[in-house]
């Protein structure tokens, strides 16, 4: 198998990454979660609360329909603007972020991406405006990294398919008017017997089964979904029968971009309040910042954090030009998910016994990143497909 880079244009220069509108939309979004969504965040952590009225004002400010074309009420944006909109609501809010980043990539992309033009027209306009949220459904109990081993079916009858099984930990189950479901068609195919479908809320035979308490992220709501000779009209399957693992690798693709970005900003986050800290607390007569250990840690986390940023720029760069992000996009999310770990980690070490209490956000930063090594493939997940990429 040949890599994915070694066809691709050279890389522009970090600062050409970005463009002044690029900008633009990070001092707008970084402004709205400083003020709207930066000052709840540690109460949504510590109630498990879903924010649906950030969601609701997300909506108004074109967030949620970044990347929806806007003959669909979406802004029509690209995968950078995406990428910072992740990294800056995640840096003010862990859990906001991920339930982000979960309804644009998951809840919303595939539609925009595989749906026929009455499934766009139907269900765009209302997920770009905030009035209906998303979710996507592909892990089940058993099966976690083996996404081709699906044991849940949709068997056609007539005009319409009967779904039966059960889909765990998906991101915003709970809240979601629409959830996009991966079914077996036909077992005796394999992955290339999995289809989509669009399954609405309310469909009889579908229902939240078990919500998940959590390490981190508690504010962004993680349930089991089951179906129950739950009947969906044709018209509600994506793209073609058979095709559903085809898709759903395409949407992890650009899903591991928006991990990337969140991790980044949990990591950026984190560093701030070292950095912050470390400049007020004093210790044997001056700033802690004075010592040269605690010198040594910001260091590292800055220069980790600059090296994760520049991975994944350069992988939303690629993405938005046409090219095949698989290697990149993996070595992104792979770097700076590890790298927002160690940071967080360095942040509550930096922080002492604060760190390791609910006054200080930092052991907050550090329950929160650690997901950012699991959802949208483990890390030993990207080591592998990084690996073959390399024709290993």
């Amino acid at each position: 198998m040949t890599t994915s880079t070694l066809s691709a244009p050279e890389a522009p220069p970090y600062g050409e990454f970005l463009t002044d509108e690029h900008h633009s939309i990070r001092e707008m979004i970084r402004d709205f979660a400083n003020k709207e969504i930066a000052p709840k965040a540690a109460e949504v952590d510590r109630n498990a609360r879903f924010p649906e009225e950030t969601f609701k004002a997300l909506g108004k400010l074109d967030m949620l329909g970044l990347l929806v074309p806007t003959e669909y009420g979406g802004a029509g944006a690209d995968y950078r603007s995406y990428a910072i909109a992740v990294e800056e609501i995640g840096r003010a809010c862990g859990s906001t972020g991920l339930s982000y980043a979960a309804h644009v990539s998951l809840g919303t992309n595939p539609i925009k991406l595989f749906g026929t033009e009455e499934q766009k027209k139907k269900f765009l306009p209302k997920l770009a405006s905030g009035e209906f949220l998303g979710c996507w459904a592909l892990t089940e109990p058993g099966t976690g990294s083996d996404a081709a081993a699906q044991k849940t079916t949709a068997k056609r009858d007539g005009d319409f398919y009967v779904l039966n099984g059960t889909k765990q930990f998906i991101t915003n189950a709970t809240h979601a008017d629409v959830a996009i479901i991966m079914a077996m068609t036909d077992q005796s195919l394999g992955r290339k017997g999995i289809s989509s479908f669009i399954v609405e809320k309310g469909t009889p035979g579908f229902y939240v089964s078990k919500v998940e308490r959590k390490l981190g992220m508690r504010g962004s709501p993680t349930a089991s979904l089951t179906f129950e000779e739950c009947r969906i009209p044709v018209a509600n399957r994506i793209g073609e029968e058979n095709d559903g693992y085809r898709q759903a690798l395409t949407t992890l693709e650009g899903g591991r971009i928006s991990i990337g970005a969140l991790a980044l900003g949990i990591g950026q986050a984190a560093f701030d309040a070292g950095l912050q800290y470390a400049k007020q607390r004093e210790a044997f007569g001056q700033t802690i910042g004075k010592f040269q250990l605690i010198q040594a840690f910001l260091a590292d986390m800055s220069t980790q954090m600059a090296a994760a940023r520049l991975l994944l720029y350069h992988a939303a760069w690629m993405k938005d030009h046409g090219k095949r992000v698989t290697l990149e996009g993996s070595q992104a999310k792979l770097f700076a998910s590890e790298v927002a770990s160690k940071v967080a980690n360095l942040c509550v070490q930096i922080h002492g016994g604060y760190g390791y209490i609910e006054d200080f956000p930092a052991e907050r930063f550090l329950r929160d990143a650690k997901l950012c090594e699991i959802g949208e493939g483990t890390s030993e997940i990207q080591r592998l497909l990084i690996a073959r990429q390399l024709g290993l």
